[in-house]
C-alpha cells in the first residue's frame, strides 16, 4: 500500500512539473508575440503621424500655388474644398457596398429604408415618424375615473 501512495505522489509531482513547464513555455511564446505586435502597432501609429504631416505639407503647397494667382482667402477656400471632397471620397470608399433592398435594383422603396433596417440613418437628422403626433388633449387613462366621479378608493355605501 505504501508503494502505491509513493507512486501517486510521484505521478502528482510529475503532472505538476509538466503543467508548470507548459505554462512557462506558453507564457514565453505569448510574450514574444505581444512584443512583436506592440512593435508593429507603434510602427503603424508612427506611419499615420508622418502621413498626416505629409498631407498637411501637400495641402500647404496646393494653397501656396493657388495663392500665386488668387487672393489668399480664395486659395485657402479652394484648398479646403479639395480636402473636403477627398475626405468624402475616402469615406465612401471605406463603406461597404449597399445590399439591394426590396425595391428597384440599387434603390430603396422608401428613402432611408435600407439604412433604417441596418440600424442607422442616411443623414445627420434623426428619422422622421411616418405619422405626425396627435395634437390636442391627451385622453385619460382607462383606469382613471372622470373628474368629479368617485374613484375606486372613495368611500361608498357599505352593505
Amino acid at each position: 500500500m505504501q508503494r502505491l501512495e509513493h507512486m501517486q505522489h510521484l505521478d502528482k509531482h510529475l503532472v505538476d512539473e509538466l503543467a508548470q513547464v507548459a505554462r512557462e513555455s506558453v507564457r514565453d511564446e505569448l510574450r514574444e508575440q505581444a512584443r512583436g505586435q506592440r512593435r508593429k502597432a507603434a510602427q503603424y501609429g508612427a506611419s499615420g503621424a508622418v502621413a498626416l504631416y505629409a498631407g498637411a505639407a501637400v495641402a500647404l503647397a496646393v494653397g501656396l500655388a493657388l495663392a500665386l494667382v488668387l487672393p489668399g482667402w480664395a486659395a485657402a477656400l479652394i484648398t479646403a474644398v479639395i480636402l473636403g471632397a477627398l475626405a468624402y471620397a475616402l469615406r465612401n470608399a471605406a463603406r461597404p457596398s449597399p445590399v439591394p433592398g426590396p425595391g428597384a435594383p440599387g434603390q430603396a422603396s422608401v428613402p432611408g429604408q435600407r439604412d433604417a433596417e441596418r440600424g442607422r440613418t442616411g443623414g445627420i437628422a434623426p428619422p422622421v415618424p411616418s405619422t405626425p403626433p396627435a395634437t390636442g388633449a391627451v385622453p385619460p387613462r382607462p383606469d382613471t375615473p372622470a373628474p368629479g366621479a368617485p374613484g375606486p378608493d372613495a368611500p361608498g355605501p357599505r352593505g
